[in-house]
């Protein structure tokens, strides 16, 4: 079992103007940090620790802080980043606690909806996002652009389709694919919105209230649709969710195709990452999306 050092509980103290915890717990579940819930006289906060080279819990940080900006909290809540450090080559992450639980997804469903909508009126000029992120432990391209075909295609879709083995898809059908994805984007007008990025149900919760949790975002501005796509990618969301979100953002025509085009960087990331059966779910995205 890792440890937080004397050191690093030391810079977490100072940095809080707290004294040494009344307890740290290990938290498991996820693969790319550790995870503690660090536990003071007033309050417990969730910390993730990151040693790898790349700052992903910077990138974190900034997009818990982004999203936060749109977010109703009657509906929903993500995390509030109390602070974050860098010492050493190591990232410190603090966030609030919150207790989940299961519960109905109504107000999961409301609250992004009303996030989208938010950060959709806020006039977003362009798709993409500033600053380099991650999607897993794989880059997350930074840059921006006014069309967001151009976006998709550029800065998700390439960049994933480049680390794959060279011989894995031919330059022709990658011509094909990349032809296709842009001809069946052609008519549809996106809803530029913020977006988690990362929606699938290991990132999403119910506090005991009954509000909607999300958290581990991997945010940029992109169509709406990406974040809904998502979540029918690994076992799909509720009925309920559905129902609130799409009565502030009803689904479009082609939406179907989409889910499939959207899901597609998803596929690709995980085959990146993780090889093995992603592959053959690569090239069976690759053959439905040529064949539309």
């Amino acid at each position: 079992m890792q440890k937080l050092s004397p050191s690093e509980v030391s810079e977490i103290c100072d940095e809080l103007g707290e004294a040494y915890p009344k307890s740290i717990k290990q938290v498991h579940g996820g693969d790319i940090h550790s995870s503690w819930q660090i536990k003071f006289p007033n309050r417990k906060l969730f910390l993730k620790r990151n040693n790898r080279n790349k700052k992903f819990l910077e990138f974190e940080k900034n997009c818990l802080q982004h999203l936060n900006q749109f977010i109703n909290k009657k509906y929903i809540i993500i995390p509030e980043v109390i602070a974050y450090k860098n010492f050493k080559n190591i990232e410190i992450l603090l966030i609030e606690w919150i207790d989940m639980q299961n519960s109905d997804q109504k107000n999961l469903g409301k609250g992004l909806g009303e996030m989208h909508l938010n950060s959709s009126e806020s006039n977003p000029k362009t798709f993409g996002y500033p600053i380099e992120g991650f999607i897993g432990i794989k880059d997350q391209k930074k840059g921006l652009e006014n069309d967001w075909i151009n976006c998709f295609i550029n800065l998700r879709i390439i960049p994933q389709l480049s680390i794959l083995n060279n011989n894995f898809l031919d330059d022709e059908t990658t011509k094909k694919l990349i032809e296709k994805i842009k001809l069946e984007l052609f008519h549809h007008k996106p809803i530029n919105t913020l977006v988690h990025g990362d929606l699938w149900s290991g990132n999403i919760g119910t506090e005991k209230s009954g509000k909607g949790i999300i958290f581990d975002p991997a945010s940029w501005w992109a169509d709406s649709e990406v974040d809904i796509a998502m979540t029918k990618l690994f076992g799909g969301f509720r009925k309920e969710f559905y129902e609130e979100y799409h009565k502030i953002f009803p689904v479009k025509e082609g939406f179907e195709k989409r889910i499939i085009i959207y899901n597609f960087y998803h596929i690709l990331n995980h085959a990146n990452m993780f090889g093995g059966s992603y592959f053959n779910q690569v090239k069976d995205y690759v053959n439905t999306i040529i064949n539309m």
